[in-house]
């Protein structure tokens, strides 16, 4: 998509803060970060949102899943961190590629929030 700025990313057009990178997988620091550590891991090919994956994507979604936790710990997240996947405008998305955030650190608040 070429005015999709993951997309740009992928492509090298848009420098970025590289995490992890593999044939499939993209992962790099958050620009605006909410806590000490934020990065995001992308697919390279291009799914707008979580809620139009397919079948086909359940190779890749599970790999980002399980790439989380070791990215995470290599980042110094060792006391835990948290993932969100946004989706959609009433999910806050505002990037529309698929991405997945992982963050934590010391500082950062993840107290439950009650439902």
């Amino acid at each position: 998509m070429s005015d999709c700025i993951f997309c740009k990313i992928v492509a090298g057009d848009i420098p970025c803060k590289k995490v992890y990178e593999d044939g499939e997988l993209l992962a790099f620091h958050d620009i605006n970060p909410v806590a000490p550590v934020h990065f995001m891991i992308i697919p390279k090919a291009h799914i707008a949102r979580l809620d139009e994956a397919h079948a086909k994507h359940e190779l890749l979604l599970g790999r980002m899943l399980l790439l989380a936790p070791i990215l995470a710990k290599a980042q110094g997240l060792n006391n835990g961190f948290r993932t969100v996947i946004n989706t959609g405008p009433g999910g806050g998305q505002d990037v529309y590629h698929l991405h997945m955030h992982i963050f934590g650190g010391e500082s950062a608040d993840f107290r439950p929030h009650r439902m």
